[in-house]
């Protein structure tokens, strides 16, 4: 499966169209991440367990749309896209989204 985030494949050419395809993901923060990131604020740096956090979310969510792509025929997905919300205290939903394509 392609994934790229531009309309187009470099040296493929799009011979289908399968239409917007995503996939989501709702994670909740966690305590000992929130008390490590509580004392990182007083002196700085990165909080690399939200890093983590944030990175793994990306993922689920990728593979998800990628499966629902595959599902459809496609071989790839253009045009990716991310974005994010609160869903409730503490937790954030990361949603993943584009085109389902197959290029030759």
């Amino acid at each position: 499966m392609i994934l790229t985030n531009v309309n187009t494949v470099p040296g493929k050419k799009i011979v289908e169209h399968f239409g917007i395809v995503q996939g989501s993901t709702v994670r909740a923060k966690h305590v000992g991440r929130d008390f490590m990131a509580g004392l990182k604020n007083l002196v700085g740096g990165e909080l690399k367990g939200y890093t983590e956090l944030l990175q793994d979310s990306r993922e689920e969510a990728m593979n998800r749309m990628a499966e629902q792509a595959r599902q459809m025929g496609a071989n790839a997905v253009v045009n990716i896209r991310f974005a994010t919300s609160s869903v409730a205290q503490g937790a954030a939903e990361l949603f993943a989204y584009g085109t389902a394509v197959r290029v030759e």
